[in-house]
């Protein structure tokens, strides 16, 4: 046990001291502020390749994808402004302006990006040109990713009610659409984890070198949105201090609360990787 609680202490020590020392916080700032920079863009640029692939109803799955895994004090007064923004009738997808919130969307990869390269400590050597080619792919396949689970989410309920019908044993198991939106929207959460710890930083990883980094990610995600919530509900005063800035503020606070967890899990990986490197070179 003692031993453990050292390995513990090591690793845990690199992670956050080097997350200090390497201006975590700050990149936790840049991380939270670029996300929020690119939603809009990304929703409007999938909301209107949608529309031009003939996903119509698009724009309010997308919502949900979204802000589904966000708590509801924090999701709520956003989300109703972001179906605003994206039921504004837009003209065909490939036109200038939704190249250009492409781009912008991409800014949130880039951001990404550069929090990994300094969490996992390596040093960008990629053609700038490879390198924004490669966010604004992701930002291609992320839309065409949420394109695919809106018109599954459509389905759904067509299947279930099918399934329902002809084998009526299993309606106590069907589980509401909304409780269908949740998982998916966990998955997309898992899936665009594991890409971007995977393709976006320099260099190279295997899957268990990144599992750590993803679970502490996951878990302080839901501890953390939980205590946000909890503060918001009996002690904020943000509505009294931002006024119409509210929403806002509390998307950026929460941007940046699960930036910073983010960036741990990054620091945390790279952390045991240097552990486990450092136990290798020692003799037995």
């Amino acid at each position: 046990m003692l031993r453990i609680l050292a390995v513990l202490k090591r690793v845990l020590g690199d992670a956050i001291g080097h997350f200090n020392d390497d201006d975590g916080w700050a990149m936790a700032s840049h991380l939270a502020l670029s996300a929020l920079l690119a939603l809009f863009p990304f929703l409007i640029f999938a909301t209107s390749l949608a529309s031009f692939l003939g996903a119509k109803a698009f724009a309010d799955t997308a919502v949900h994808l979204v802000f589904d895994t966000w708590p509801d004090e924090i999701a709520g007064p956003i989300a109703h402004e972001v179906t605003n923004v994206l039921t504004v009738q837009r003209g065909d997808a490939l036109t200038v302006g939704i190249l250009i919130a492409a781009f912008f969307a991409s800014n949130g990869i880039e951001a990404l990006r550069i929090s990994l390269n300094r969490a996992y400590r390596v040093s960008e050597t990629r053609s700038i040109f490879y390198l924004r080619a490669q966010s604004i792919l992701f930002v291609i396949v992320a839309t065409i990713g949420f394109v695919i689970v809106s018109a599954l989410l459509v389905l759904a309920p067509l299947v279930a009610s099918l399934a329902e019908s002809r084998l009526p044993w299993i309606e106590p198991y069907m589980g509401t659409i909304t409780i269908w939106r949740f998982i998916i929207a966990s998955w997309v959460i898992v899936v665009g984890l594991i890409a971007v710890h995977f393709w976006l930083p320099a260099g190279r990883r295997r899957f268990k070198d990144i599992v750590p980094g993803l679970i502490f990610t996951l878990v302080f995600w839901v501890v953390g949105s939980s205590v946000f919530a909890a503060y918001l509900g009996r002690y904020s005063s943000y509505a009294t201090t931002y006024a119409g800035l509210a929403s806002i503020m509390i998307a950026l606070v929460f941007l940046y609360i699960v930036s910073v967890i983010f960036i741990m899990g990054g620091e945390l990986n790279a952390a045991i990787k240097r552990f486990l490197e450092a136990r290798a070179r020692v003799p037995n």
